[in-house]
Order: structure tokens, then sequence, then C-alpha cells
């Protein structure tokens, strides 16, 4: 019982507490987490820079530090692939991304929605997401990103590990 006590009052001591998500021009926010995908699983580090009340640009980058090796023949292929393992390539990714911050919009300051585009190495996609902060410098986040344009050809048995839906979950921090 006590721990229910305890984790009731720290719950709801981060609510009271919450600070802004996201005040526009000047604002500096980093994310750090786990990036969840099929056939691997990774970290990524964001950076969003405010340019306006609801505009923001920014960076994100994704490694796949597990990842399932690959046995058999891909797409129809004549080589057989065993125990094929992905390079640094096929594992990494970075992107140029623009968000619409609209925490002013819904009118939750703690909580803000980001949807987003972004340009990278292996595709052009789209991602949403959420930021909310407990303290001034300190918060969560969750974001899910999908490719809309896929480059290259689909001939790599790792082609597909930065071409799909990922779920990213972790810390947000506010540098400003």
């Amino acid at each position: 019982m006590k721990k229910v006590i305890t984790l009731l009052f720290l719950v709801s001591f981060g609510f009271i507490n919450a600070q802004q998500a996201f005040t526009g021009k000047g604002d500096t926010r980093v994310n750090v987490g786990a990036n969840l995908q099929d056939g691997g699983s990774g970290i990524q580090g964001s950076i969003d820079f405010g340019l306006g009340e609801n505009f923001s640009f920014g960076f994100v980058a994704n490694y796949l530090l597990g990842v399932d090796n690959f046995n058999g023949f891909y797409h129809g292929s004549t080589v057989a692939y065993t125990d094929e393992k992905p390079d640094f390539g096929d594992r990494f990714d970075a992107k140029a991304r623009i968000n619409a911050n609209l925490s002013s919009v819904i009118g939750v300051e703690q909580l803000d929605v980001y949807p987003g585009l972004s340009l990278g190495l292996h595709n052009f996609g789209a991602h949403v997401g959420g930021r909310y902060f407990f303290t001034d410098g300190f918060g969560v986040f969750t974001e899910i990103g999908f490719p809309i344009a896929k480059y290259g050809t689909n001939n790599d048995p790792f082609y597909h590990l930065n071409n799909q839906a990922t779920f990213s979950l972790g810390a947000s921090f506010n540098l400003q």
C-alpha cells in the first residue's frame, strides 16, 4: 500500500508542477530514447529549435543496436545469405525535420504535440510526436515515424530497416 501511495504522490506532483512544453522562438528541445521497430531496436536522439510560436526545425538520428541476422534467399535472388549481418549504413539513419508545434493551439501548455516531415538518408517521411515536461528542464516524449517515399532499390535484405514505421519513447530536455 505504501508503494501505491508513493507512486500516486509522485505522479500527481509531476502533473501539478508541469512546465510549458514549447514556448516558440528560441526553444531548444533534445530527445533521447529507445527506437522500436520490426527487425531491430536501438537508440534515437533528436534536437529541435523553435523558429516561431508554432514552428520548429531540427535533426534526428537513429542507430539500431539489436538487429536480426538474415538467412535465406532475398526477393527471389539466387544468392543464399547465411547469417548475414547489417553494416553501419543499414543500422544508421539521420534526418532533417520540420515540426508544427501545437501546444498553444490545443490549449495545453505542458503538452507539445508535433506532427512533421523529415528528409533523411533513406527516405522522405512523416512523424507525429508528443512531449510532456514535468519540470522546466525535464520531460518525456513519444514519437511515431513512417516513410512516405523510399530511396534506392529493394535488393538488400536490410533495406526495410530504415524504411518502415518506427516507435520511439524516452526523455526530453529543455536546453533553453
